[in-house]
């Protein structure tokens, strides 16, 4: 099944969604944790730590961070979490070079491995990990229930997925303030921050076409997994989605 989201891209060519995506976070790496503070207001921070949360109970020891990025959730679980291995996966090389030099200096490069991959072809056999999450990157897919699949198919039994995503708020006026910033506010500091005039006009357009709430529990469920939740943060900017294998 195709999904309106798949068909939302960072730019106007041919290419397929998934080479887009990996020459706009190429594009904006250098910038990109110091715009996810701005223009969150530093609020994505604990967006992070709360979707972490969800996995202190169970302990896991082996976590797959797909679409790591810059590697901030893979430091915070290394961090909070001590699990005794984290691999964080990314298809942008240039966003995984500014997560290497941030493992580094915090020296967690003995339990944090980056690896450049694509998260719809995982390159790990079945039933590798504990746990896996997913920071900001399932509205970036470019088949998202290809991907889904993967990740169920490389999680032991019991396994816990950990998705946290941005959503559609539904409340008035937040509803109207929220798109009038992500529509116009955002897209203008980011085009004269990071210098790619289209990364943050596809934010606003990709956050839009996603299949958020109970529609995203519903591609979870027909992926395979089971006991899903999803939970509301921020008046409903951001949702953090838990289910298990």
């Amino acid at each position: 099944m195709s999904y309106l989201h798949d068909k939302v891209n960072p730019y106007d060519t041919d290419t397929e969604k998934k080479k887009q995506v990996t020459g706009m976070f190429n594009n904006i790496a250098p910038y990109y944790d110091f715009l996810n503070r701005f223009l969150s207001l530093g609020i994505d921070q604990s967006w992070r730590k709360k979707a972490i949360a969800k996995l202190e109970s169970s302990q896991p020891q082996h976590i797959l961070d797909v679409a790591t990025g810059t590697a901030d959730v893979a430091i915070m679980m290394a961090k909070h979490l001590k699990p005794e291995r984290i691999v964080g996966l990314d298809i942008s090389s240039e966003m995984l070079a500014v997560g290497q030099k941030k493992i580094e200096e915090k020296n967690l490069d003995k339990c944090i491995e980056l690896q450049q991959g694509d998260s719809e072809n995982l390159p790990f056999v079945d039933n590798t990990f504990d746990a896996i999450t997913v920071a900001f990157g399932v509205r970036n897919f470019g088949n998202l229930e290809q991907g889904l699949s993967e990740m169920r198919r490389v999680l032991k039994p019991e396994g816990q997925l950990v998705v946290l995503e941005f959503s559609q708020p539904r409340m008035f006026p937040f509803k109207q303030l929220f798109n009038f910033y992500f529509k116009y506010i955002l897209p203008t500091i980011g085009r004269l921050t990071s210098k790619d005039p289209k990364a943050y006009k596809y934010l606003y357009e990709s956050v839009q076409a996603f299949p958020d709430g109970q529609h995203f529990i519903d591609v979870l469920e027909k992926t395979g997994f089971k006991s899903n939740q999803c939970t509301a943060l921020s008046l409903g900017i951001c949702s953090i989605y838990h289910g298990k294998k």
